[in-house]
């Protein structure tokens, strides 16, 4: 396996000053829906990058949920690695890779929690099954086997019927931006990356070498 010689060039497009809406959160949407209208299999998909109090370092995919001024929402287990993360350091990370149109976006930010209606609201947007789940996993814990999650999920199921309520250990997290990087692959490795940086009362757009 020579994985040295495994190359693509990036030759789909450039990405230049004036291409840029003012507002990342707006430049952010375009991109969005440019992703969406390719027909990218989970375009909202992200990896985030946390770290722990004595500074280790964990990542993983996860989903974005909604996004506006105030930053960028998922959802996940209050008891999780990575909640447990971002009580230690609420500083986070965000990536999406978009392969298919060479781009990647970049989110640094600060991690709050967003309120138990909004969570409320979301859980209850999830399919049935989805709902059960929350309840039945304990996130990030050591399990006996595949039939102990089963069996829970059955529980959950039989004690809830059609109404479930939310878990006081799940809800959401909004990541509000610092930075926001736009990525644009290019020939040779000479790859665009454009980055607006927080500064009030708005942001810096500012060009990082490749």
């Amino acid at each position: 396996m020579d994985l040295a010689q495994l190359r693509l060039s990036y030759t789909f497009a450039g990405l230049t000053e004036s291409d840029l809406n003012p507002d990342p959160v707006k430049q952010f949407e375009i991109w969005m829906q440019q992703a969406i209208t390719s027909e990218i299999r989970e375009p909202n998909a992200m990896t985030l990058a946390t770290a722990a109090r004595d500074g280790r370092p964990s990542a993983r995919t996860v989903l974005l949920k909604d996004f506006d001024e105030r930053g960028f929402v998922f959802y996940t287990n209050y008891e999780s690695q990575k909640a447990r993360d971002l009580a230690d350091n609420s500083h986070a990370c965000l990536l999406f890779f978009w392969k298919e149109l060479e781009r990647q976006v970049r989110i640094d930010g600060t991690v709050t929690r967003v309120s138990r209606a909004e969570s409320d609201e979301y859980f209850h947007t999830r399919p049935l099954g989805s709902q059960i789940g929350a309840w039945a996993s304990i996130q990030s814990s050591v399990i006996p086997d595949r039939e102990w999650l089963e069996a829970k999920v059955q529980h959950f199921a039989s004690e809830f019927g059609e109404t479930v309520p939310l878990p006081d250990n799940w809800g959401g997290y909004r990541v509000a931006p610092h930075t926001l990087e736009f990525w644009q692959g290019r020939p040779s490795r000479l790859h665009d990356r454009l980055r607006y940086r927080k500064d009030t009362p708005g942001w810096v757009v500012e060009r990082l070498s490749p």
